[in-house]
């Protein structure tokens, strides 16, 4: 191959691998903490009450996850009027991932019936809230991810009650989680800030904590069959105002850890609804 031959296929290359990247960058999300607060009520639901339209139900919650991220970029560049060739690569992608959710979660209406809408209306205020501080490119601070995180957890309310399981069930399952959330974010706050500038946990962290864990309490007050995952709640809890005493490990142990603690609530919790139950 000559010269200018050689030079043309490099740039094409380079070409291919910016325009790759550039998609993945509007594609996934950045938050690897979300993957976890998205698949614990998923794991969850499906744990407690396996079904296929709950299956389909995880599906929707998935894309819910994945087209925040392109919608996100959509509504901060709309937000300072602006349109980049970024914007149009978001839109075309947010497009097509909220098609496909939209399509999804007809299905699911359709097969387990109107009652799924009561839970998406409880949790859109939650869902715009988060949206309306994404938009400025304040998606990072703590009223959106508790709203976030507490919002998605109500996809295990909607896995069990599409099984036909009882309301009851579904909303203290809800509440575990919503516990889990307002536990596990503002103590992982707490420890970066620490990391990063030797802060000691602030009390309205500390608040927050100990209104995740009363959440989780009443949880299992309402519903017994549950209360093995206030106890859950409750062991993460302590566990971290163990840890929160030590040095504070790096971001992606934390991660891990907290992946752990959510992967064995989720396990637990649906452990002790079958024994129960």
């Amino acid at each position: 191959m000559n010269a200018p031959a050689t030079l043309a296929a490099d740039g094409r290359g380079r070409l291919g691998a910016r325009q790759r990247s550039t998609w993945r960058t509007v594609g996934l999300p950045s938050e690897h903490g979300g993957w976890g607060l998205t698949l614990e009520p998923v794991l969850l639901g499906l744990l407690v009450a396996p079904s296929w339209p709950g299956v389909a139900i995880g599906l929707v919650a998935l894309a819910a996850f994945l087209a925040r991220t392109p919608s996100k970029l959509v509504l901060v560049d709309l937000v300072r009027h602006r349109w980049l060739p970024r914007t149009t690569r978001a839109a075309t992608l947010a497009g097509v991932e909220v098609a496909m959710m939209l399509v999804l979660a007809a299905r699911v209406v359709m097969v387990a019936g109107w009652a799924l809408v009561l839970p998406i209306l409880l949790v859109a205020p939650l869902l715009l809230v988060e949206l309306w501080y994404d938009a400025r490119s304040r998606g990072r601070r703590l009223i959106p991810e508790l709203a976030g995180a507490v919002g998605i957890a109500a996809t295990a309310t909607a896995i069990v009650v599409a099984d036909e399981r009882s309301w009851r069930l579904g909303f203290a399952l809800w509440a575990v989680l919503a516990g889990r959330a307002l536990v596990s974010i503002p103590f992982i706050r707490s420890q970066i800030l620490r990391l990063r500038r030797g802060s000691p946990m602030s009390s309205s962290s500390m608040a927050l904590q100990g209104l995740g864990v009363l959440v989780a309490i009443a949880a299992g007050a309402v519903e017994h069959s549950v209360f093995v995952g206030t106890i859950g709640v409750v062991a993460i809890a302590a566990l971290q105002a163990m840890s929160g005493r030590r040095a504070v490990p790096p971001p992606k142990v934390l991660g891990i850890r907290q992946l752990a603690f959510g992967l064995a609530l989720s396990t637990v919790t649906a452990a002790g609804v079958h024994l129960v139950g």
